[in-house]
């Protein structure tokens, strides 16, 4: 903090700071080199002058033309936070003067229904939004949850409002932090209160905060320097229970989603992708699969029917018949309950291609980078590549396995193993574009996946 923000936060406008800087323990001047020094009108000196006269803050010395002085910033400080101390003594007396007469006429007050509209305010200034965080996380009672995204650890690492929230969370509070890590942030979550709970998504790139049911800060605008000052940061704080209530839910679906802290930090500490791997079984109805699988009929009798215990038997013996065919029939049974075992593979095969891609990262040289991909492909035995440049940088799949037959289609994996990789080290919206491209499957299996330089 400077002797600006000190300023500024004491009440005096962006001008009168100004000012303050130019007069500081200066000999004393005309408004019009005030003006000047300035680049404002010899009005707007004026007027900013007369409002610091008012607040004692600046003397004028009666000469023609009159010419003004103010005291070392360090002093000014000092007198200002004497002005406020004497006015606020001057409230504290006629408030307390006001309280002895009321309670002295048994006077009482009528309660009056808070209003339920929605408020809202605007702040601006990191040190003003983590004030604002900071009175979240004393006055929190039951919940409160903090958006981190990337960087928002570190300010909080900087102010008294990782204080408030650890103090919440000793008390009893049920705090939550929901951010997206960085190996340059990992270590500040260490700062945390061990009872808050720590999740990691990839998605949350938001900052803001949710305290119990009632109030909600949302972050709008935030400086791309994490540990700048934050001149530029802004947010809005909405206090309305439907509001909060509407963002509680959208966090806890990702908070659902979300990857808790020892599990993810392990990418940066331990440098290995350890991530729960969700995987996408199928589309359509599960339950018509299963009715097919165990030969169930799709429309029950609407009307009781005479109990037969030959039916009933039979009915019995065929299900009976079908779970056990179904528990013998190996991987093959997972096709009858409508699960793509290729798109299964190929999943499995990108996570091992990201992990790859990861602990590769440190090789900058593309071709290099390639190089030990396409090397260690074939060294597990998964088939054959290659790179030519024409039409356009490629890379040739050719595998190890037919894809066509057998239960399990391992040759999936294998080229999800090349898709996971390229595009792990070739994101979305970066200069290379990956597509992969069906040449054949019979008779020779053969993917090509083509790198579009931007």
């Amino acid at each position: 903090m400077d002797w600006n923000q000190i300023l500024s936060d004491s009440g005096l406008s962006e001008r009168e700071v100004s000012v303050v800087n130019v007069l500081a323990g200066k000999p004393s001047m005309k408004a019009s080199e005030v003006a000047k020094e300035l680049g404002v009108t010899r009005l707007d000196a004026y007027k900013a002058l007369e409002d610091l006269q008012e607040k004692g803050m600046v003397s004028v010395i009666a000469d023609r033309p009159m010419r003004f002085t103010c005291p070392r910033i360090d002093q000014a400080v000092e007198q200002l936070i004497e002005i406020r101390r004497r006015q606020l003594n001057r409230i504290e007396s006629s408030f307390q003067e006001i309280q002895s007469s009321v309670e002295s006429s048994n006077f009482e007050f009528q309660e009056v229904e808070a209003e339920d509209n929605p408020k809202f305010t605007i702040l601006k200034e990191r040190v003003r939004i983590l004030g604002r965080l900071e009175k979240m996380g004393n006055d929190s009672k039951s919940d409160l949850v903090m958006i981190l995204g990337r960087f928002g650890i570190l300010p909080l690492c900087r102010n008294a409002t990782i204080t408030s929230i650890n103090d919440a969370a000793k008390r009893g509070v049920r705090v939550r932090v929901l951010a997206q890590l960085d190996k340059r942030t990992v270590r500040f979550y260490s700062d945390l209160h061990e009872a808050i709970e720590i999740r990691h998504s990839e998605e949350m790139e938001a900052q803001g905060a949710v305290m119990d049911q009632n109030e909600v800060i949302q972050y709008l605008n935030s400086d791309d320097n994490p540990v700048g000052k934050g001149k530029n940061d802004a947010a809005l704080v909405i206090e309305s229970a439907q509001f909060a209530e509407n963002q509680r839910n959208l966090i806890e679906t990702i908070w659902e989603e979300a990857i808790p802290f020892d599990i993810a930090s392990k990418r940066y500490t331990e440098e290995r992708i350890t991530d729960p791997l969700k995987l996408t079984l199928n589309q359509g109805s599960f339950l018509e699969k299963i009715r097919e699988v165990l030969m169930i009929e799709k429309d029950l009798p609407e009307e009781d029917t005479p109990f037969n215990i030959d039916a009933f038997m039979a009915s019995g013996l065929e299900i009976s018949d079908a779970r056990k065919k179904l528990n013998h029939g190996g991987i093959a049974s997972l096709r009858d309950f409508g699960i793509d075992l290729e798109s299964l593979m190929r999943q499995i095969g990108n996570r091992v291609g990201q992990e790859l891609a990861f602990s590769l990262r440190g090789i900058s040289q593309e071709i290099e980078f390639l190089n030990e991909m396409m090397d260690w492909w074939e060294h597990a035995g998964l088939g054959t590549l290659s790179y030519d440049l024409e039409p356009e940088f490629h890379i040739k799949v050719q595998f190890s396995e037919f894809p066509e037959g057998g239960e399990l289609p391992v040759w999936a994996l294998d080229d999800g193993i090349i898709e996971g990789a390229l595009q792990s080290r070739y994101p979305e919206g970066g200069e290379i574009t990956v597509t992969r491209e069906v040449i054949s499957k019979d008779p020779e299996a053969v993917h090509v996946y083509n790198l579009i330089m931007a």
